[in-house]
């Protein structure tokens, strides 16, 4: 029960909210502060999870770029398919996993590694299932697919018989060389 005492209105009353539209939007700091927040729970089911980024632009439910520790052959696939069956995950339509000293929230790093470290008839993993009521590009209302790309580095059982190669890096010693010269050249 509730007694009513008054009922008052503004001439030019002003509604706060937020309209979704194409990203970045309003909602985006809330989409990363969500991201961070589940992160430590996620872990809880998929424990070889290092890090996590839900970009912005993918509206924070179409991409996951995830790093793992990769411990066996076939090790990404599992973790792509773990997210696919995690509550808001199972909308995530593309997923892209790194190894574990890959910074996913480094696009450029991200996209790299992708062009680097898959072959895409070997590497690229489809499946199907729930997807978000709002997704007008899936299949059918709320069912299409989804697509993983395992881009870990590949153990001799993923491979086949080629070596890996080692990932090339400038030796800090040279780095230190170059850097001696950037203000002299003006490109401090």
């Amino acid at each position: 029960m509730f007694h009513l005492t008054a009922i008052t209105s503004c001439q030019n009353p002003i509604y706060p909210t937020t309209v979704v539209g194409r990203p970045p939007m309003e909602d985006g700091w809330l989409g990363k502060a969500t991201e961070r927040i589940f992160l430590p729970l996620i872990r809880k089911a998929v424990p070889e999870l290092v890090d996590m980024n839900l970009p912005v632009e993918g509206a924070f439910h179409n991409f996951a770029i995830v790093s793992i520790r990769k411990r066996y052959p076939g090790h990404a696939r599992k973790v792509m398919h773990a997210l696919w069956g995690l509550g808001q995950m199972m909308f995530t339509k593309y997923i892209i996993v790194v190894d574990e000293h890959c910074n996913v929230h480094d696009i450029s790093e991200v996209i790299w590694r992708l062009g680097a470290a898959t072959d895409p008839e070997r590497d690229c993993e489809f499946a199907h299932g729930p997807a978000d009521v709002l997704d007008h590009a899936a299949t059918a209302q709320d069912y299409g697919s989804k697509l993983g790309f395992d881009a870990t580095e590949k153990w001799p059982d993923e491979r086949g018989a080629r070596r890996w190669p080692q990932e090339i890096r400038m030796s800090g010693t040279i780095r230190c060389y170059v850097d001696s010269y950037w203000k002299e050249l003006g490109l401090d």
